[in-house]
């Protein structure tokens, strides 16, 4: 890929959701700045595939709860070089066109219009703050460009019985997007894969021209709810090259993993941290040459302590943190975040335990997600009376247990 395709495209980063359904883990902060995979926040997936990617100019629209969130954009994405014109801004409402907060996808573009217009960008990336996955926009312009696009969509194959959660598109030969619905009740599978449809990944690329028309008139909508989804798309594919592109393909730079996962509940969310320690993760964290950054605490290295002669603990298949301590425990398939101490004789299992937690000799932790700054005490027992885990705790369809933050302190 020669020189910058991104040159003349400015990024926008939708981050304000409230992340209701993940529910303790968002009561203090917002959806993408949730911890992942022991190491980072979602919304680092996003930005590392900007960052390599290309994109050097990204407004992330920020709303509810998002103290969390500016902290760790200014602590791991303070990056970029102002003198060059590159910038991670953090945007939150700032009510120009009214009096009220963001209300829906567009609205929160179009309540930031005067940035874009005063950008001088060409194309406008619009992107979610609230997926893991890996993935080379770079590509994804090209064939914007090469079937010149007014709107690019990115998307993706899903089984046709998940497919009613997604909005579904129907592609022509040409790639053009030619039908669109918003979470269907019987979706279109594809054509001669009955046992899939195509879902909109919510990633889009506009021409600005078109992107500054279609907010400007969906503004004036009384009837509209505001979002691309449900509103803007359906509109434009009968007036507007609108074209598909199918995500996970040979192009670009990054491995085709095909891994993309909203990450919206928590069992979702459970799912996508358990994944990184399957014997072959399916997703690869380990390229080289596109790895996800965040900020990095100054901690010492982890720690594994047999105190004793007869090696009480065990260690199986698990993620641990800089700075955490293990001593003479069991931990099976769990992720241990920064500054964990596990103390003696405690048994942990498929478990994903956040920073600075405490975990007491004799505790047992399984299917359990605790929160940060929490003190499990001396042989408390979670995770193997689901019964009593919901008297005490939120119990998740799949029965995760989770442990609120500052539980113990």
């Amino acid at each position: 890929m020669s020189g910058n395709l991104f040159e003349d495209a400015v990024c926008i980063l939708l981050a304000g959701g409230k992340g209701s359904r993940l529910q303790p883990l968002t009561t203090d902060r917002s959806k993408p700045s949730v911890p992942f995979g022991g190491k980072y926040r979602i919304i680092d997936f996003t930005l590392s595939n900007c960052l390599h990617s290309g994109i050097r100019r990204v407004l992330v629209l920020t709303q509810y709860k998002s103290h969390s969130l500016q902290l760790h954009l200014c602590d791991a994405w303070s990056i970029f070089n102002p003198g060059l014109g590159e910038y991670i801004t953090a945007v939150p409402p700032q009510m120009r066109t009214g009096d009220s907060w963001y209300e829906g996808t567009a609205d929160a573009i179009y309540q930031n219009i005067c940035l874009l217009e005063s950008s001088g960008a060409k194309k406008v990336v619009i992107l979610s703050g609230d997926h893991i996955y890996r993935m080379d926009y770079g590509a994804m312009l090209e064939h914007h460009n090469e079937f010149e696009a007014d709107l690019s969509v990115a998307c993706m194959q899903v089984p046709i019985d998940e497919a009613s959660a997604f909005g579904i598109m129907t592609i022509n030969e040409q790639s053009q997007v030619i039908e669109f619905e918003e979470k269907p009740e019987n979706p279109a599978c594809m054509p001669n894969q009955t046992e899939f449809a195509l879902a909109s990944m919510g990633i889009y690329i506009f021409n600005i021209d078109t992107l500054v028309d279609a907010l400007s008139k969906d503004n004036l909508n009384p009837l509209s709810s505001h979002d691309f989804g449900k509103d803007i798309l359906p509109l434009l594919i009968k007036s507007h090259n609108v074209v598909g592109y199918e995500f996970g393909g040979s192009e670009g730079r990054v491995t085709p993993d095909r891994y993309w996962r909203d990450v919206g509940t928590i069992d979702s969310y459970f799912d996508a941290n358990m994944d990184l320690l399957s014997p072959q993760p399916p997703l690869n964290l380990y390229q080289k040459s596109w790895p996800i950054r965040t900020y990095h605490g100054q901690h010492p290295p982890a720690r594994i302590i047999t105190a004793h002669d007869n090696e009480q603990g065990k260690i199986k298949n698990a993620i641990i943190g800089s700075g955490s301590m293990v001593i003479d425990a069991t931990i099976i398939k769990s992720i241990l975040s920064a500054n964990v101490r596990v103390n003696e004789n405690a048994h942990i299992e498929s478990s994903i335990i956040f920073d600075h937690v405490q975990i007491g000799a004799g505790a047992k932790l399984r299917d359990c997600i605790v929160d940060k700054h929490v003190q499990i005490p001396e042989g408390m027992i979670i995770g193997y009376d689901k019964e009593e885990d919901a008297k005490r705790f939120t119990l998740s369809k799949n029965g995760i247990v989770v442990v609120p933050k500052g539980f113990g302190q």
